[in-house]
């Protein structure tokens, strides 16, 4: 099922990105699981695959009341990766991983997300020669910005709720700095 920020995700690789195919939740049809968002920039050959995790009070996956987002992530992007060289040979795969909120911890934690998430990009840049793209917090944040932006340059109403709600922003955004009548 659909969830907002895989349609954050997957607006900002259609508008942004200028992916012309974007889809969700594949079932990889090899093996068991799905990958949240996939693009599909045919222009550029390229395909992202993406994993899109909405936790407002911070990114932290667990497995027996242990921290497992390092595991998750690795299983779930070599199944993504796999799929995409598998499916789309000649294509470039970006991988992105998508969190608004991933809490930095101090130096002294025994777990911190934020480095786990680094030692995922890392295997991946080890054993596939692939650069992960981490869109979480600032970025997270201006990717949504962005997309706020580009609603500026439509005047027809989106099809994506997502979208539409952004436009609507901005809309009054403008409105309201240009009334004399708050």
């Amino acid at each position: 099922m659909l969830n907002l920020g895989e349609e954050i995700c997957g607006e900002y690789l259609k508008y942004i990105l200028n992916c012309e195919f974007v889809t969700y939740n594949v079932t990889n049809p090899d093996i068991q699981g799905e990958i949240d968002v996939v693009g599909i920039n045919l222009d550029q050959k390229k395909i992202y695959v993406c994993e899109v995790a909405i936790h407002t009070s911070g990114l932290q996956y667990v497995t027996n009341k242990r921290p497992d987002d390092y595991n998750r992530f690795v299983a779930k992007f070599e199944k993504d990766i796999s799929y995409a060289q598998k499916y789309f040979s000649g294509y470039a795969v970006n991988p992105m991983i998508w969190s608004p909120v991933v809490k930095v911890s101090g130096d002294k934690a025994k777990y911190n997300t934020i480095i786990e998430l680094k030692h995922v990009a890392d295997f991946v840049k080890a054993k596939y020669n692939l650069d992960t793209e981490l869109v979480i917090n600032k970025e997270f944040y201006s990717a949504i910005n962005k997309l706020k932006l580009y609603t500026d340059t439509e005047t027809s109403e989106f099809k994506s709720n997502v979208m539409r709600m952004f436009q609507i922003e901005r809309s009054l955004e403008k409105h309201i700095k240009g009334s004399s009548n708050n």
